[in-house]
C-alpha cells in the first residue's frame, strides 16, 4: 500500500486519536468525584492522565501490531492500520507498543508510591490486559471478552483509581461515576466491533459483536447510552447538578440513529468520533456539576 502521510502522520493515525476520549473522560470524571469531596490534587490528577493517555496509545499500537502479524487486518475495513497495511514495520509498531505501555507504568509507579502500594497490582493487572488483548497465544480480544476488559479497566478501574488517589477511599458518586464511563467506553467498542462484524468472522476474531450478531449488537449499543444515563441518575442523587453530563445527549442521539438505522462499514466511522464525544462530554459535564455541587 502507498500513502502520502508522513511518517509522522503514520504514527499519529496508528495510535488512533478518535479513541483517546475514552481515556480522558475516566480522569475529569474521577476528579470531578474528588473535587465533590473537596479533595482534589490536581498533580496526581495529571498523573493518572499521564497514566490513562499512555495506556490507551500502547493498548492501540499493541492491538495494531498483533493482528497485523496474525493478518486479521489484512482486508479491513476502516482507518489505517500500520502493520497491516504494511507502511510501518511490525517490530517498530511493537517497540512503540511497549514504551507507552512501559511510560503509563512509570507514571502509576508514581502514583503507587505516593498513595499506597497496593496499586502496583492493579497496574500490573491494567498492562497485562493491555498486551493480551488481541496479542499473546489466547487472546481475550478473539474470545468475546473485549468489552468486559475495557468496562473495568477503562471504566471501573481508571475513574476509582483516579478519585482513589486523590480522596483516598471509594465513595458512591464514583461509582455511579465509573459506571457511566465505562459503559459509553465499551459503546465505542461495540461500534469498533459491529463495523468489523463480516471480516472478523472470516478471521476467526470472535469478538461479543460476532457472537450475538448485526441486530443485537445494534441493542446492546443502546443500552450501554442508556446505563450511561441512569448512572447520571444515580450520581445526581447526591447533587442534581451532576445531571450537567446530560449535555452529552445530542452526539449520543446521533450515533445511536447511525447505528440502529442499520449502515455498516465505512458509515459506522463516525459512529466512533459521536460516541466518543459523547463519553468526554458526560465525563466533562458531570465533572463539573459535581464541582459545583460540592
Amino acid at each position: 500500500m502507498t500513502t502520502s502521510l508522513s511518517p509522522a502522520q503514520l504514527w499519529i493515525a496508528g495510535s488512533r486519536p478518535r479513541t483517546l476520549p475514552a481515556a480522558v473522560a475516566p480522569v475529569l470524571a474521577g476528579t470531578g468525584a474528588a473535587a465533590y469531596a473537596d479533595s482534589v490534587v490536581w498533580w496526581k490528577a495529571l498523573l493518572a492522565l499521564g497514566v490513562s493517555l499512555a495506556l490507551q496509545i500502547g493498548v492501540n499500537y499493541a492491538n495494531d501490531y498483533s493482528d497485523g502479524i496474525k493478518g486479521t487486518d489484512d482486508d479491513r475495513v476502516g482507518p489505517l492500520r500500520l502493520v497491516g497495511s504494511g507502511l510501518v514495520p511490525a517490530r517498530s509498531v511493537k517497540i512503540a507498543a511497549l514504551g507507552f505501555l512501559g511510560l503509563g507504568a512509570a507514571f502509576g509507579l508514581a502514583l503507587a508510591a505516593t498513595t499506597t502500594w497496593w496499586l502496583l497490582l492493579v497496574g500490573v493487572a491494567a498492562l497485562g490486559a493491555a498486551w493480551t488483548y488481541t496479542g499473546g497465544p489466547s487472546p481475550y480480544g478473539y474470545r468475546a471478552l473485549g468489552e468486559v476488559s475495557v468496562f473495568v479497566f477503562f471504566g471501573l478501574v481508571a475513574v476509582l483509581g483516579t478519585a482513589y488517589v486523590q480522596i483516598e477511599e471509594i465513595t458512591r458518586v464514583a461509582v455511579a461515576a465509573s459506571i457511566g464511563v465505562g459503559a459509553l467506553a465499551c459503546a465505542i467498542l461495540v461500534a469498533n466491533n459491529l463495523r468489523d462484524i463480516p471480516t472478523d468472522s472470516v478471521t476467526g476474531k470472535k469478538t461479543l459483536a460476532v457472537v450475538l450478531g448485526d441486530a443485537r449488537t445494534r441493542h446492546f449499543f443502546t443500552l450501554l447510552v442508556l446505563i450511561a444515563v441512569l448512572s447520571l441518575v444515580a450520581a445526581s442523587v447526591a447533587t442534581p447538578w451532576a445531571l450537567l453530563g446530560l449535555a452529552m445527549v445530542p452526539f449520543a442521539v446521533r450515533a445511536r440513529q447511525v447505528v440502529a438505522s442499520g449502515a455498516g462499514g465505512m458509515a459506522l466511522i463516525p459512529v466512533l468520533r459521536d460516541t466518543g464525544l459523547a463519553e468526554l462530554v458526560y465525563a466533562a459535564g458531570l465533572a463539573i456539576g459535581l464541582a459545583i455541587g460540592a
